[in-house]
């Protein structure tokens, strides 16, 4: 029996393999999602496009699931160009990586999750599930922050975070703890204790929650 409690989740699905592209809109639709295809990043571009000049905000994917190695334009340049758009920067993308693409290479340039084609597709349903959940969250702190009853936190000059540092803050602003930070990105706690140190000491804040707070006023959350 088709799923349509999925709250009518639109998904952007891009990939340059007709089989796939079958394959994984099917099960989603059968999961209760609604899904537009693209072959490549341009296409993709275009259909972003006419969803925000159309006066329906249902027509902008509350998410995104883009190939890495595509013909025209690769998975990195298409998410470098929504990233630079304030009407698409907030949109979670997962990315389809071939196998033996490095995670490192993945993670370091972006925050986004990544699934190793081959997979099957109930653990894709299952990525994009908590993505979403995890991006709702995301929202509702980001909704909480920026009420009238909140007081900004104040950071003098331009801070300048690392690659690394830019991951933390965004899962700080989750609301992770350092262990769980810890094991998601694959080091010890100390590490992530260290980093997090290192940015309330540029930032003259005194707790993750500040920090948190202004990574979420900053928008330093839609710059990696």
């Amino acid at each position: 029996m088709k799923e349509t409690n999925k709250d009518n989740k639109q998904l952007l699905l891009i990939d340059d393999d007709p089989n796939l592209i079958l394959l994984v809109k099917d099960y989603l639709e059968f999961r209760g999602y609604r899904v537009t295809t693209a072959e490549n990043g341009p296409e993709a571009l275009e259909i972003l496009e006419r969803g925000a000049n159309t006066a329906k905000a249902a027509e902008i994917p509350d998410m995104i699931i883009c190939d890495l190695i595509m013909p025209e334009m690769d998975g990195h340049a298409f998410l470098e160009k929504i990233r630079r758009d304030s009407r698409f920067s907030g949109i979670p993308v997962i990315f389809l990586s071939p196998e033996g693409q490095s995670q490192d290479k993945i993670t370091g340039l972006t925050a986004d999750v990544y699934m190793v084609k081959p997979f099957e597709p109930e653990e894709l349903v299952a990525l994009v599930e908590s993505s979403l959940k995890q991006a709702g969250r995301l929202l509702k702190r980001s909704t909480r922050i920026h009420s009238p009853d909140v007081t900004p936190v104040q950071v003098q000059g331009n801070v300048e975070l690392t690659p690394t540092e830019l991951k933390v803050v965004q899962l700080v602003a989750q609301g992770m703890a350092n262990r769980e930070i810890a094991a998601k990105l694959n080091v010890s706690q100390r590490t992530i204790e260290s980093h997090v140190s290192n940015m309330l000491h540029k930032t003259g804040l005194h707790n993750r929650t500040e920090l948190a707070q202004w990574a979420i006023e900053s928008n330093k959350l839609l710059t990696i």
